[in-house]
């Protein structure tokens, strides 16, 4: 772990959307304000905050992350029930991995109820809301510290 430990929170597709994309289920909360509660939440520690529609992007962040990155926070969005690719990368990170949801997939329609991400994750948050971005940093860095 570096002095300044470092975080990554990854943003899948449509997320930059938020605040205006189905508000009753995602909140009204802008990306660029859940980014500043991630970097109010991190205290001294280093956020990464991106977002990116395209799978392959994602892929590259998350390798770029083994080097870079002390935790791991990851909204996968619609690709948590399709990708393999982002779940086979994600298996590649040695540091803490949080999967995390604004909703509560496992609530909403069946197609939502399987995540690829999860079995490579090692701990899930859901259904909080944009709060739930501020518990994944809180818990992030947790991790990081019982690692040091």
């Amino acid at each position: 772990m570096a002095d300044t430990p470092v975080i990554y929170v990854l943003n899948g597709p449509n997320l930059n959307l938020l605040g205006v994309r189905e508000p009753e289920v995602y909140g009204r909360d802008t990306l660029a304000d859940i980014e500043q509660r991630c970097v109010k939440a991190a205290g001294e520690a280093r956020i990464v905050f991106r977002q990116s529609n395209h799978e392959g992007v994602l892929v590259d962040w998350i390798q770029e992350a083994r080097e870079s990155a002390d935790a791991l926070i990851i909204n996968p969005a619609a690709y948590t029930h399709t990708s393999v690719a982002l779940h086979d990368a994600l298996k590649t990170l040695s540091i803490t991995v949080i999967e995390l949801h604004l909703s509560n997939p496992a609530a909403r329609e069946a197609f939502r109820h399987h995540s690829y991400v999860s079995s490579a994750a090692t701990g899930v948050i859901a259904g909080f809301g944009a709060h739930g971005y501020e518990l994944a940093v809180q818990a992030a860095l947790t991790k990081v510290r019982e690692r040091a």
